[in-house]
């Protein structure tokens, strides 16, 4: 994975709260992804809380439920998806993108999209890897940007 993009900049969201939705199915992927989310909440003077669900097609339904407990100001959404010989990964990636963005959307949920979705586990690792794509940092930074981009709306005289 070659990418001359800089990383976006970690908002400061002081005091935030952020929870991890994690789909360990592939364990080291999901260890770096989580490494690099918990530096970008450490810079952003964030806490983060950590839950596990069996695979990433939960991931949405975890978010749902988590949303109702208005514990958290946002979300991260972290797993993986490696095509395999079926029409699996199509209807698993689709599903669960979809999922998020509804909630995203119709909820309103500031939510960072951590989801790999690749060919190969070796792809997996360099985009979870924090010293080279750092997507679960990269997932974080989106959330607290828009947890930012909220309280600055929340903020505007009406």
């Amino acid at each position: 994975m070659k990418t001359d993009v800089e990383k976006f900049p970690v908002a400061s969201v002081p005091g935030a709260r952020l929870l991890m939705v994690i789909s360990p199915y592939y364990n080291g992927v999901a260890d770096m992804m989580q490494r690099g989310a918990e530096a970008a909440a450490e810079d952003a003077k964030a806490t983060l809380d950590r839950v596990f669900v069996p695979g990433a097609f939960e991931i949405p339904a975890a978010i749902a439920l988590a949303a109702k407990t208005e514990s958290w100001d946002g979300y991260l959404a972290l797993g993986c998806v490696v095509r395999g010989e079926t029409s699996h990964y199509d209807y698993v990636c689709g599903e669960n993108a979809r999922g998020l963005m509804d909630l995203t959307v119709r909820e309103g949920l500031a939510i960072g999209y951590g989801i790999l979705t690749v060919n190969t586990l070796a792809q997996a690792e360099e985009r979870a890897d924090p010293g080279r794509g750092d997507k679960g940092g990269e997932s974080a930074r989106a959330a607290l940007a828009m947890i930012a981009l909220k309280r600055h709306f929340a903020e505007l005289p009406r």
